[in-house]
């Protein structure tokens, strides 16, 4: 049923695996511009929705989840390496016996460690830059102490769903014959994980890195706990829910 896309995903893990044995400094660059472009989402989404967040909590909301998608968009077309997308390309790759779970483990490993340096990196200068701090700063005092409170299931389910709607939507981006329609599912589907409020532990790793500089400095173990069981559901959500059935329903040669 879905044996081309599935190929192609199998292609992409084993470069990417290459990649991350053979040049590691080039893998690892790769995972940091992913990182930039979640920030630069955050960017756009977080202080569109902070400045109407006082006045207009409802639009708010909206807004920010319909601005968000760039990320996706970004990487897609211009490239980098996001790890929750990896958790489902590796898997393939596992399935289909063409990486070891060692490679596939590296890849994951160096790709979130490259995204939290990126996110970490522009998430630090957007603060240095002193642009729209105080609105951020009144924003983020309103909405992270909510999402420190969450208890670890409710961190991991919220991180399966936003990554099986991730993993959809670059999937399904796979399957569209045109710029344009790639453009129209990522927005469409990126936007529904922000609106409903799931997880995203790369997402977080830029947010909370701008939270902490401006409101100097979040509670460490809420920090810990909500990447640990976010990153969790985020390769649950990959790997299980969405790769896994795909893998089942499609034969193989």
């Amino acid at each position: 049923m879905f044996s081309k896309e599935i190929d192609s995903l199998c292609d992409a893990a084993i470069k990417k695996s290459d990649m991350s044995k053979n040049s590691p400094l080039r893998y690892i660059t790769s995972a940091i511009i992913a990182g930039f472009f979640i920030v630069v989402a955050i960017i756009l989404s977080n202080i569109t929705a902070a400045v109407f967040y006082k006045s207009s909590p409802e639009l708010s909301k909206f807004l920010g989840s319909i601005l968000f998608p760039i990320a996706i968009i970004l990487i897609v077309f211009v490239g980098g390496d996001l790890f929750t997308g990896n958790n489902m390309t590796m898997a393939f790759g596992l399935y289909n016996n063409k990486v070891k779970f060692s490679s596939a483990l590296r890849v994951c490993i160096m790709s979130y460690i490259g995204n939290f340096i990126g996110t970490f990196i522009l998430g630090g200068l957007l603060v240095l830059s002193g642009c729209a701090s105080e609105v951020l700063t009144d924003y983020y005092s309103a909405i992270i102490p909510g999402k420190l409170e969450l208890d670890p299931l409710t961190l991991f389910i919220r991180g399966v769903l936003c990554n099986y709607l991730v993993c959809l939507a670059v999937f399904i981006g796979t399957r569209m014959k045109t710029e344009s329609g790639k453009l129209i599912v990522m927005f469409c589907i990126i936007t529904a994980f922000v609106i409903a409020g799931f997880e995203h532990c790369i997402a977080n790793m830029g947010i909370f890195t701008i939270a902490a500089f401006l409101l100097g400095g979040l509670p460490t173990q809420e920090v810990i706990n909500n990447f640990i069981f976010v990153t969790l559901g985020n390769i649950f959500g990959g790997t299980i829910l969405f790769a896994l059935p795909l893998q089942i329903v499609t034969k193989r040669k």
